[in-house]
């Protein structure tokens, strides 16, 4: 089944799953079966859509991704949770999916601190592991101060204006040359209810990974842009040298680089999937798409 830029892709199945008393919006996009699924983890407020050019551009990789709770089309949850809670919600999710025993993980600025989590807390289901624009938590060397006062609040998913007025300061890198991006990005936003933000906020609030940070195993490709305001390069250099068998991968851009970079980037990601023992994880008697339910 072709998608709808006609180059022979599968597109990506989006539905609601039950996991649990948890009701979460997921989207997989198929793949070769050549490599295991990659489970991604977005960026604090940011939908399933954000993320649909890059997971095109990641041809031939089975990729997993969900709105965590209060986010996208994700109900909110009552009471505020924690990173722990999370990681444990994203691999009973990816069971209920079909998927056992080892894949991929990436994550992308909060995300990526999530990614961290999983990999610490799941180190048998974690096979290799990718940290985009993310840092090692609150112990972190901190992006501008102008910048932070404005991620406080979730007004660059809710209000066009100010993500016209202040999208280039907040994302740097492309962002600041290429005001077209801004507008692309502001097409695919849906904005998040304003307790699921604030829950996210709340998630990370007190969390780091640098106690632990040496006893992560699993392979690991840092990524980070030059032109960060968000989360300075130095942030990247801290996890690269502190994880066991990491490696930094540095790009001329900005916070999205994933988004803005995604053709340059896609193949970077893949050949480091590609390493070691590309053994797909084994499925259940079910497939993602027999879990769907109706939203």
């Amino acid at each position: 089944m072709a998608d709808a830029n006609g180059d022979g892709r599968a597109p990506a199945r989006v539905g609601m799953v039950q996991v649990g008393k948890r009701t979460l919006r997921v989207a997989v996009r198929p793949g070769s079966g050549a490599f295991p699924p990659l489970l991604i983890f977005n960026g604090v407020g940011a939908n399933l859509e954000l993320l649909e050019k890059f997971t095109a551009a990641l041809a031939g990789i089975e990729t997993v991704a969900f709105d965590v709770p209060g986010v996208g089309g994700s109900p909110a949850p009552l009471r505020p949770y924690r990173f722990r809670g999370l990681a444990r919600l994203a691999e009973r999710l990816m069971s209920r999916l079909g998927y056992v025993g080892p894949f991929d993980v990436l994550g992308v600025s909060w995300g990526g601190a999530l990614a961290q989590q999983f990999a610490h807390q799941f180190p048998q289901r974690c096979r290799r592991l990718v940290l985009a624009a993310t840092s090692p938590g609150v112990l972190m060397v901190p992006g501008r101060f102008s910048v932070l006062r404005r991620m406080i609040s979730p007004r660059r998913y809710t209000d066009p204006d100010f993500l016209n007025k202040f999208g280039a300061e907040l994302y740097g890198g492309d962002y600041r040359r290429r005001p077209e991006l801004l507008r692309e990005h502001g097409r695919h936003i849906r904005a998040p209810g304003g307790r699921g933000y604030y829950f996210q906020l709340l998630a990370a609030w007190g969390w780091t990974s640098l106690f632990w940070l040496r006893s992560l195993r699993q392979p690991t490709l840092v990524l980070a842009g030059r032109d960060d305001p968000i989360v300075p390069l130095v942030n990247a250099r801290i996890l690269a040298s502190m994880i066991r068998d990491a490696t930094l991968h540095v790009v001329d851009d900005g916070h999205l680089f994933l988004l803005s970079r995604a053709a340059e980037l896609a193949p970077v990601i893949r050949r480091f999937l590609a390493e070691g023992t590309a053994t797909p994880a084994v499925p259940l008697d079910v497939r993602p798409a027999d879990c769907f339910v109706d939203s």
